[in-house]
């Protein structure tokens, strides 16, 4: 067996295992979808489940409809989608406490999570031309972006605002160390010092919160983050595109597609640094960018919105720099030129180095739609060599491929459609050849990880 057939075959059975059913008597709702990771995350999550649906595509179309029918049963009649949807009524007290949340009526958090849905919702039509149900589904969809609109949208800069580090799904990132006043030179106290800030970030704000309190007002974390931008825009593109499928006036999808090309926009006007060639969040409290290079900086690259001229600089002065992000198992959270840089997870904190799949899951395909296909394979292939040999874990050591974080988790399956796009599941065919040379060589191939 290939090591991407591995690869699938280990994904697959994360898929299988993860799937969790059941009766909500909080919510009053039944669901359906898969857990990031049994051990670690039983709950349901809003960009996990959407990368979930795109990697059960390749398993159990049905399944990829029904994971994002769940999560959007949870959208609040003013049109907010949760991070988090916390089924599982016994689960919820520990939720609370480990995960640090807030909830809304009991069974949802209050914040938000980049709005990768639109574009899952997109792959799931794509494959299974169900009219029927994307007639069903997004208004939800359209819902959630409007209310992203109405609720956080910068007056300043027309992008869309962050108030807690983990609404950008990179929760202890080191981009956020200065924001939250931590010394960044105790790494071994990342981690515990991450959380202590958390919790005082939060106790500052309400408990009895919102979705749609004016938090900005409070002016503890106000910020504008590339990645969430980025997705943000590039989902709006595909909402564009879905509208015109269910037939809605040319003049509704055209105005959509023109606020994601203001987002693009106003990324290069606000976060783009012509001297460093890369885009970096802004910390709307200190007005200052952040200066922290991280995959994240190289997120625009996702979508077609910037100048081609802005995307060559992205690909080759840093995702292709040997230095920084084209490590031998990229694409590791945060540059490896930085002092922050953790390859080997020694801190224990997520997004301080690692490599991720969901990560590289759309860099490649920012790779790919600007015809750099071979590096786009390889990055394909040297992802489908982690999870073929360390099994579906959180993240993976940039130089050894190392597991790091979670076992069991869901959204490095996307392994699965990085391998049908590049058709390297067929056993003998041309692209399974062609492939060899950019492999990872014989002598650096890893034990497999039980």
């Amino acid at each position: 067996m290939t090591s991407h057939a591995t690869a699938a075959h280990r994904a697959a059975d994360v898929l299988r295992e993860n799937r969790r059913t059941g009766f909500s008597a909080g919510a009053g709702l039944a669901y359906d979808y898969t857990c990031p990771s049994p051990e670690t995350y039983p709950f349901q999550w809003a960009w996990d489940s959407s990368f979930h649906a795109i990697a059960l595509l390749h398993v159990d179309t049905e399944r990829a409809r029904t994971e994002l029918s769940s999560l959007l049963s949870a959208v609040t009649g003013t049109g907010f989608l949760p991070h988090m949807v916390l089924w599982q009524d016994d689960l919820r007290p520990r939720a609370t406490a480990e995960f640090r949340i807030d909830l809304w009526e009991g069974w949802r958090s209050v914040t938000v999570a980049p709005p990768v849905i639109a574009r899952a919702v997109e792959h799931v039509y794509e494959a299974t031309l169900d009219l029927a149900w994307l007639r069903r589904t997004l208004p939800a969809v359209q819902g959630f972006f409007d209310w992203l609109h109405r609720h956080r949208r910068s007056p300043r800069t027309g992008l869309i605002e962050i108030y807690q580090p983990d609404e950008s799904g990179l929760d202890m990132s080191p981009k956020y160390d200065a924001a939250l006043g931590l010394d960044t030179s105790a790494r071994d106290a990342v981690r515990d010092d991450w959380h202590a800030a958390m919790r005082r970030l939060i106790d500052g704000y309400s408990h009895d919160r919102r979705p749609e309190s004016p938090l900005r007002a409070a002016g503890a974390f106000v910020w504008n983050d590339v990645l969430v931008n980025s997705i943000y825009a590039d989902g709006l593109m595909s909402l564009a595109r879905l509208q015109a499928e269910v037939g809605a006036p040319e003049a509704v999808s055209r105005a959509t597609d023109a606020a994601a090309r203001d987002i693009w926009a106003a990324l290069v006007e606000h976060c783009w640094d012509p001297a460093r060639g890369a885009f970096f969040d802004l910390d709307l409290v200190s007005g200052r960018r952040s200066t922290v290079l991280t995959a994240s900086s190289l997120f625009p690259l996702i979508g077609d919105g910037v100048p081609e001229p802005i995307a060559e600089r992205l690909i080759h002065e840093h995702l292709l720099n040997e230095r920084e992000f084209w490590l031998p198992y990229p694409v590791p959270s945060v540059a490896a030129t930085e002092p922050s840089f953790d390859p080997a997870f020694a801190t224990g904190a997520i997004f301080r180095g690692s490599s991720w799949v969901n990560l590289n899951w759309y860099l490649y395909g920012g790779l790919r739609r600007r015809g750099y296909d071979r590096e786009a394979r390889r990055l394909a292939l040297r992802t489908a060599e982690c999870v073929a040999a360390r099994g579906p874990r959180e993240c993976y050591g940039p130089y050894d491929a190392a597991g790091h974080g979670a076992r069991s988790f869901g959204w490095s399956t996307l392994v699965l459609d990085l391998l049908h796009t590049e058709w390297l599941l067929s056993p003998g065919s041309p692209a399974d050849q062609a492939v060899h040379d950019d492999s990872v060589p014989a002598g650096h191939r890893l034990p497999t990880e039980v």
